[in-house]
């Protein structure tokens, strides 16, 4: 009889014991590393996680960006401490960086290693013109070169997480965890191009329609525009910069194999941007494009498949504000962004499952050997 209350009493502290650490591995802190940490960039953040988009209690959310980067980021430490965001942290990188030195080994690899090691995802956010020296290109009028540093930091941490054609012996740090999920968004889908060797279309309307007045932009069918040509005609109006265009998802492709939807399906997406991604870097494939099909809207690794480049907007905090009103044409009554995605089946729901996907892989990367 003793024998047999013993044996219960292991069996029921194994069991309390087990459940325990199932609690500890579950309640694991995720982090997540983002490049950019401005307070756009944490507000968008923060309505994807109010929202329930990204939901992860024990999410720790760390900024990284270049001390010669021109963004003031002490404006985005003063607005997370102001708004108590303990799960958001910034991580100031200092080490030499040049544009001749972006890919190879530079000062700054040993961080791009400690990233790598430490990050469960990673996420690079609009931002302004990449310079086409670094793509071995001129200039363009139409190219607006604001933050060289930003783009140096980001293109280096780009080749040396996933390699380029810049350099075919490179070994890339992502071969360490290949399943490791990167989310490159506008800009952010422009630079793993260009980190990994590809080029850009430097500007959309001249080089791809052969036009250069708005007023013959606005005659373009606006699934065409990819930014809204109205802010620049009309800045007296609350007139948004964004517009809204359709999506052509490839068939067999990253959102019809791995998200579920169908090529019949075409979801609209909020676009602002007047560059595009031309030849593809290396292991890249395309898996979405524009309605005429001469944009490419989104690029997916071969290799380390959940590397994801979208040259939309689903983070922003705009999308989900149902208050927040705004015209996309003189004549327009205003609307909500949140909306015009409600309307028009199934962009809702393709934002949900881009961030349900990038949710579910980050914990995957914590917890290898999940499914």
């Amino acid at each position: 009889m003793k024998k047999h209350k013993t044996l219960i009493v292991l069996i029921l502290t194994f069991v309390l014991l087990a459940g325990l650490l199932d609690g500890v591995a579950s309640a694991k802190t995720v982090r997540l590393t983002v490049f950019y940490p401005s307070i756009g960039t944490i507000k968008n953040l923060q309505a994807l996680r109010e929202k329930g988009f990204i939901k992860i209690p024990q999410l720790e959310v760390v900024g990284v960006y270049h001390t010669k980067e021109l963004t003031d980021y002490e404006e985005a430490i003063k607005y997370a401490r102001a708004s108590n965001l303990n799960w958001f942290s910034f991580h100031p990188v200092s080490a030499e960086l040049s544009e001749q030195d972006i890919f190879h080994q530079n000062a700054c690899t040993p961080e791009f290693v400690e990233i790598i090691k430490n990050s469960d995802g990673l996420i690079f956010f609009g931002g302004p013109d990449i310079p086409p020296s670094i793509f071995k290109e001129k200039t363009n009028l139409l190219t607006v070169i604001e933050d060289p540093y930003r783009h140096y930091f980001e293109l280096s941490a780009i080749f040396h997480f996933l390699g380029g054609y810049q350099d075919p012996g490179f070994k890339p740090l992502l071969d360490s965890k290949p399943e490791l999920p990167i989310l490159g968004i506008c800009l952010g889908a422009q630079s793993l191009n260009v980190g990994t060797g590809g080029t850009l279309i430097q500007d959309i309307w001249s080089e791809v329609y052969g036009l250069n007045q708005l007023e013959d932009i606005v005659a373009l069918d606006a699934e065409c525009w990819h930014n809204n040509p109205y802010k620049k005609l009309r800045p007296d109006l609350n007139i948004s910069s964004y517009y809204f265009h359709r999506l052509n998802l490839l068939p067999g492709a990253f959102f019809v194999k791995v998200l579920g939807f169908s090529e019949k399906d075409h979801p609209r997406i909020l676009s602002s941007h007047h560059q595009a991604i031309d030849q593809l870097g290396q292991g890249f494939k395309v898996v979405a494009l524009s309605s005429d099909g001469k944009i490419i809207e989104a690029i997916q690794h071969t290799r380390y498949v959940n590397v994801l480049g979208i040259q939309f907007h689903p983070e922003s905090y705009r999308l989900w504000d149902e208050n927040l009103k705004i015209g996309l044409r003189p004549d327009d009554k205003p609307d909500s962004y949140w909306n015009i995605l409600k309307n028009n089946p199934p962009s809702l729901k393709f934002h949900q499952k881009i961030w349900q996907w990038f949710t579910r892989m980050m914990e995957k990367s914590n917890h290898p050997g999940t499914h």
